[in-house]
């Protein structure tokens, strides 16, 4: 299916078929006014960089692969040329050229960029600096969570990140930003000190919340609907050996002990440097299982034993659990990291896990994944020590939902779009199992697993109404509209 839309973009763009807004008129255009005033040349192409997933995914005539952040400013906004500046968000809006800015590639919403639009690239943005003693780390824009991890573990420091290596690290943290260590920092929203973003009038700003209160609450929660960030500054903390090791691996079950391994997960106390992951997987021969992944910050086998004992007392058939640097925490989760294949995600956000519904769970997980080509899909359960991120008021950012104690997702996976609707309907299965779970009086969902169907108070909360008066000062042209849109 990608070679097709590769080839049909090809055509479009070659003239011999013209497409919705015209390609050839858009590279063309983008090529005679735009390159010029970029840092480097043939920064322009048609060829998108691969996505994590093709399900509905951005499809854009042209692709912008910035070198600067500058190039950024002249893409989206305001440039110079002779001194003489030039409003190309204008030029965009008034020709209907919409735009998306990608970090990782990995967002599995809903988009609708397709070949009249523009993808900003920012993958060369890939900076990670320190400051002299490593209590801040700027990253830039287009730094993955793999190499912002690298590069803080060369410089002796750790760094509040998300766990997928392959995800972009700002596009993770500025959602929200679970990860590892949280349970030690909080949330990643609450770690950023300041921004450099690009608005909607074209001005390239350092945003904290001294200089734009209101601008740095909402890209804290929100930052696709109000610029691009091209950069952010967050807290770090120097580091010492023992601060780089976690004991960490996988437990398997067989799949009759789901509901005790469920159980146990939801009676778990979890500690600050503690934290529990559950899969349902396919092993390398395509058989489902269960598997449970305990984390322990500066843990050993003997500590890490003791904090999930009731897991261990359920009997695993297979224990990989070691003590492992910083820079190889993530490696469990290397394999969902392969590009292409569709794999929509369906999650909600609940309080409570209740074995009974995680059978029926599994039951509907086992039927897809016995699909033909359906075999990579899986159900991810994430859960974290939340003290230290409901110590931070609510109100501090946009970010709506510090006492949601589970998360949890399904992704069908699969190679054929004729699979499309049997992977639709295991996913709200498993979504709406999981809303049941809530005891909430509407669903709750973390933006960053979001599918892209719910309602925008699913996703924003109760931060909704003072977001649309934030969108409305800074966007009030409504220019970044692909990421669960705040009209």
């Amino acid at each position: 299916m990608r070679f097709i839309r590769q080839f049909l973009r090809a055509l479009a763009c070659s003239g011999l078929v013209y497409a919705t807004g015209n390609c050839t008129s858009l590279v063309q255009r983008l090529q005679t006014e735009l390159s010029p005033k970029l840092s480097q040349v043939n920064l322009i192409s048609t060829t998108a960089p691969a996505r994590w997933s093709d399900f509905a995914a951005p499809d854009p005539g042209v692709v912008v692969n910035v070198a600067t952040e500058l190039d950024v400013v002249a893409t989206v906004g305001l440039y110079e040329s002779h001194a003489t500046p030039t409003l190309l968000v204008e030029y965009c809006t008034k020709r209907q050229i919409p735009f998306l800015a990608q970090n990782g590639g990995n967002g599995w919403a809903t988009f609708h960029l397709k070949n009249n639009g523009v993808l900003i690239n920012l993958a060369a943005l890939d900076q990670v600096t320190f400051n002299a003693d490593k209590t801040q780390a700027t990253i830039g824009g287009g730094s993955t969570v793999k190499n912002t991890i690298d590069k803080a573990y060369a410089a002796g420091a750790l760094v509040l990140t998300g766990n997928c290596n392959c995800v972009g690290a700002l596009g993770a943290s500025l959602g929200g930003g679970y990860g590892n260590l949280m349970g030690t920092f909080g949330f990643a929203v609450d770690n950023i000190i300041s921004l450099r973003v690009v608005t909607a009038d074209g001005a390239l700003r350092t945003v904290t919340a001294e200089s734009d209160p209101d601008l740095f609450w909402g890209l804290r929660g929100a930052a696709a609907n109000l610029g691009i960030v091209t950069s952010a500054t967050l807290k770090s903390s120097p580091a010492s050996p023992e601060d780089f090791q976690a004991w960490r691996g996988e437990l398997v079950f067989t799949e009759d002990k789901l509901e005790d391994v469920v159980q146990a997960i939801q009676d778990l106390v979890l500690g600050p440097d503690t934290v529990i992951f559950l899969y349902l997987l396919a092993d390398s021969t395509g058989a489902p299982m269960v598997v449970a992944s305990p984390f322990m910050h500066k843990g050993n086998a003997t500590t890490g034993r003791i904090a999930y004992e009731s897991l261990y007392a359920i009997g695993p058939v297979a224990d990989t659990t070691a003590v492992t640097p910083y820079n190889m925490w993530n490696v469990g989760s290397d394999a969902l990291c392969t590009r292409g294949g569709f794999k929509p995600g369906f999650a909600a956000g609940f309080q409570d896990m209740v074995p009974s519904k995680w059978r029926q769970i599994w039951d509907a997980y086992v039927a897809f994944q016995k699909l033909p080509g359906a075999a990579m899909s899986g159900v991810l359960l994430e859960v974290y020590d939340l003290t230290k991120a409901k110590s931070v008021p609510s109100s501090s950012s946009a970010f709506p939902y510090r006492d949601v104690r589970f998360n949890a997702f399904a992704i069908p996976w699969y190679d054929d779009s004729s699979l499309d609707a049997q992977a639709a309907e295991f996913g709200n299965t498993v979504r709406d199992l999981l809303r049941s779970s809530s005891n909430s009086p509407r669903p709750q969902t973390y933006v960053n697993f979001a599918y892209g169907d719910e309602a925008l108070d699913v996703i924003y909360g109760d931060s909704l109404p003072k977001l649309r008066s934030v969108k409305n000062q800074y966007d009030p042209t409504n220019v970044f509209n692909q990421w669960f849109n705040i009209r």
